[in-house]
């Protein structure tokens, strides 16, 4: 049995959404682990560039960002050629970044289709499409963040839902065409950092109910465990790990 190494000394890796909450927690956990990390964001650019010059602090030349808008996936070859250009390799596809809000359905449009769809579906596609030659070049890792919500509906998100459990079976289909030169996971959050958008204390604590750890996950937790993904799971492929404090068990 070969060991795994335990450092990402001389990789790079690629996190979709990283300028903030679960995303820039991913970059900061990479890095630690001794990766180069590119923080893409769309509209977030303060605090990508913060984060940037945060570990760039730590590690001179470790850290870079790129700004592009997901849902226009004919120019990923492109970027992901620029970003080759500047670090020499990837190694790492994190792919992070989600658009998140209900859609009841007698008010659905097709513009809130294509953007849920479009970010949690279509660009992890295409992105990995545009990344693979450049990961099957170092024997590289693709982890999609998904969601428990994939496999349990959510009321009121007849969208993102179906769009998630598309992501789940992207994960297990491109880790099968994928292999062996590249390993492809997912990580499946449960209640980790509540939405932005003044969620009420009950629908918080009723959701907390649900879960048997009987509280909130944290960001660390996420990381933690693509960090476990990328660097020392080196025979796991095609899997989604649930990181939601047991709650997918049984509610």
């Amino acid at each position: 049995m070969s060991a795994q190494p335990d450092t990402l000394d001389g990789q790079w890796a690629l996190i979709t959404g990283a300028g903030r909450r679960i995303g820039a927690c991913i970059a900061r956990t990479l890095h630690a682990a001794g990766a180069g990390v590119v923080i893409h964001y769309r509209a977030s650019a303060a605090p990508a560039d913060a984060l940037a010059a945060e570990l760039n602090a730590q590690r001179d030349g470790s850290a870079l960002t790129v700004r592009a808008d997901l849902l226009e996936t004919g120019g990923f070859t492109d970027i992901l050629a620029g970003i080759v250009a500047r670090t020499g390799r990837l190694d790492i596809l994190v792919n992070n970044a989600s658009s998140f809000y209900p859609t009841p359905l007698a008010s659905i449009t097709e513009q809130q289709w294509d953007d849920l769809i479009g970010t949690n579906l279509k660009a992890p596609l295409f992105l990995s499409q545009a990344a693979a030659p450049h990961l099957q070049a170092v024997g590289g890792v693709i982890v999609n963040i998904v969601d428990i919500h994939a496999t349990r509906p959510l009321r009121n998100h007849a969208v993102y839902g179906p769009a998630k459990a598309g992501l789940a079976m992207l994960t297990r289909s491109l880790a099968r065409d994928l292999a062996p030169a590249i390993r492809v996971n997912g990580v499946s959050p449960g209640a980790i950092l509540w939405p932005e958008d003044d969620m009420s204390e009950q629908i918080k604590q009723n959701i907390i109910g649900q879960v048997p750890m009987r509280r909130a996950g944290t960001p660390e937790d996420i990381a933690g465990c693509v960090l476990y993904l990328v660097r020392d799971a080196g025979y796991v492929t095609g899997q989604i790990i649930a990181v939601d404090g047991g709650r997918s068990i049984g509610w």
